[in-house]
């Protein structure tokens, strides 16, 4: 999740990366999907922010699912399970990466470029997870659902993302998001509305889906934004997410 141009470059930069390795934690029986759901409940707040200073102290449950995201997956898994297994995946390895890492996101060539984590048994970067892999799966939604830990993220939510309520959840993401007056501005004098820069860093996954990124937005608003106002992009805060 960065600025328009850090995509351009991304090519040159997938081979310089170092490896984060997963923690080195058995699974033998226990269930990383509860370990992940348990760890969300008490380390992200309401507003979803996160307590890492508390986490660092407390992260057996974050290590046994990365441990879990690591493994090969077989058979492969499709539809609803798929997308709600990479949604929480790319969540962990962010906050993963921002204890293990070295680096904090707001160093963005560094945190998502120049940093790769193990996923599905392979070695990849959270930029090329995020493009190659999860936006592949079609759905614009998933862009409100992804977090990063930095404060201009979609809201991170105190659950997992499940298949079977998947819809649901992505549909109340895309909700919360842009019915949020901290990620779409308006400016009803000046005829303007100013969307969060998520919007266009991906604007070709909405445009796919709608005819402008104001009729995409209004799909899931209660007030619809007037389809003849001029559209700007708010600066992006890339802030680590730290509970207060």
């Amino acid at each position: 999740r960065m600025n328009r141009w850090l995509l351009w470059i991304a090519p040159l930069l997938t081979s310089c990366t170092t490896l984060v390795p997963a923690p080195d934690v058995p699974l033998g029986g226990r269930d990383a999907e509860a370990a992940w759901a348990s760890h969300l409940d008490r380390h992200v707040r309401d507003d979803g922010s996160i307590d890492f200073e508390g986490m660092a102290e407390d992260r057996d449950d974050l290590d046994l699912f990365v441990a879990w995201v690591a493994v090969e997956r077989a058979p492969a898994l499709e539809g609803v399970d798929e997308i709600a297994y990479l949604v929480n995946a790319y969540n962990a390895l962010a906050m993963y990466g921002v204890l293990e890492s070295g680096v904090l996101p707001k160093s963005k060539i560094r945190f998502f470029y120049f940093r790769a984590f193990e996923e599905d048994g392979r070695r990849i970067s959270l930029y090329d997870f995020e493009n190659d892999v999860i936006r592949e799966r079609g759905d614009p939604r998933i862009h409100f659902a992804l977090n990063c830990m930095v404060r201009s993220c979609p809201r991170l939510p105190r659950e997992p993302f499940r298949p079977e309520a998947l819809e649901a959840q992505l549909d109340a993401a895309a909700r919360e998001f842009l019915g949020d007056a901290r990620h779409v501005e308006l400016d009803p004098e000046g005829r303007t509305v100013r969307f969060s820069s998520i919007l266009d860093w991906y604007s070709e996954d909405f445009l796919a889906v709608a005819p402008s990124l104001i009729a995409y937005a209004n799909r899931y608003r209660d007030d619809e934004i007037p389809e003849d106002w001029d559209v700007e992009f708010l600066d992006y805060d890339w802030t680590l997410n730290q509970a207060r």
